[in-house]
């Protein structure tokens, strides 16, 4: 399947990158998951580790600051292990389970990161989900830690969504489906990390600005649709009726696993052609703010078609 992902796929033109910390953050981030419980086990480490989380950030942000790229290894971490214990321990796939643990986590958000404010016994998810808001209200840009806790609840109530449809072996239809898979891909938030750890983040005129916001959804959604591709042949494997782009469209249209992958693909070559439009027309008009805006959101494009290309995550 990752071969037809590469065949099928128009290649991002933007250049790659690549942090020269990201080694060093990789050792970093791991030790931070174990000290706070996410990894447990020989198995969940061995999971970790295949998932390269340093590996997407580095060239996601690859100019960024070194505190900014380990805040952001370690959220895609911790998406990782949430995403593994929904996907593959069996909670997302039961929704009585997995409200309480939702709730629990939306309490740690409604703390905003608060040192004084943390509910006690939340487990490791909540504690190591508390860090990275202590971590980002550090920062001391208030926008950003608000506009990061509101995304990680929208994730989190995302959830909640797949696993109903899971416990019916509900299949959503198209529209449905690209609208939720925008917050339960977690993209949302590492944009938001990514914004902080540059020199120049966006302003709030900045981020209010229409172009930028449509342009944010176009970058979500190719960053999801491509994970989508190169991940189908594993969760396809692993559920028939999985969340994925490609089994939505077959479901939606009737055809066939082979017409559903063209058609998928397709649908990320031309979001990627009207991403292109939209970008020229905010470069045209846009000042440094905005075009730092646009540099963190290509490299997040390019980051995710190049880190699928050799992700173990998908093996």
């Amino acid at each position: 399947m990752r071969s037809f992902a590469i065949s099928a796929l128009r290649e991002p033109p933007f250049p790659t990158g690549h942090h020269g910390a990201t080694e060093q953050v990789a050792r970093e981030s791991v030790e931070w998951a174990r000290a706070f419980g996410l990894i447990d086990s020989s198995h969940r480490a061995h999971r970790l580790l295949r998932a390269d989380a340093a590996g997407l950030a580095g060239r996601a942000c690859p100019d960024g600051s070194v505190d900014g790229l380990r805040l952001l290894t370690d959220l895609i971490s911790w998406l990782f292990v949430m995403d593994d214990a929904c996907d593959e321990d069996g909670l997302g796939a039961d929704p009585i389970r997995l409200g309480p643990a939702i709730s629990t986590l939306l309490d740690v958000l409604d703390r905003c990161g608060d040192p004084d404010g943390v509910p006690p016994a939340v487990g490791p998810l909540g504690d190591a989900l508390h860090d990275l808001c202590r971590r980002t209200r550090l920062q001391g840009r208030a926008a950003l830690l608000l506009r990061f806790v509101s995304q990680m609840r929208e994730y989190l109530l995302a959830l909640l969504w797949e696993a109903a449809n899971r416990e019916r072996r509900r299949v959503p239809e198209v529209a449905e489906y690209v609208q939720l898979r925008r917050h339960i891909g977690g993209v949302h938030p590492c944009l938001t990390l990514t914004d902080l750890a540059s020199a120049q983040p966006p302003g709030s005129a900045q981020r209010a600005d229409p172009g930028l916001v449509a342009l944010d959804l176009l970058a979500v959604d190719l960053v999801c649709w491509c994970n989508d591709l190169f991940s189908y042949s594993k969760e396809s494997q692993a559920d028939p009726d999985a969340h994925n782009l490609v089994t939505v469209i077959a479901q939606d249209s009737g055809a066939d696993e082979a017409a559903a992958l063209r058609a998928a693909a397709n649908r990320f070559n031309q979001g990627l052609a009207t991403y292109l439009d939209a970008e020229e027309a905010l470069l045209s008009a846009g000042d440094d703010g905005i075009r730092n805006a646009l540099t963190a959101r290509r490299n997040w494009v390019r980051a995710t078609y190049d880190w699928s290309l050799m992700a173990a995550r998908y093996a």
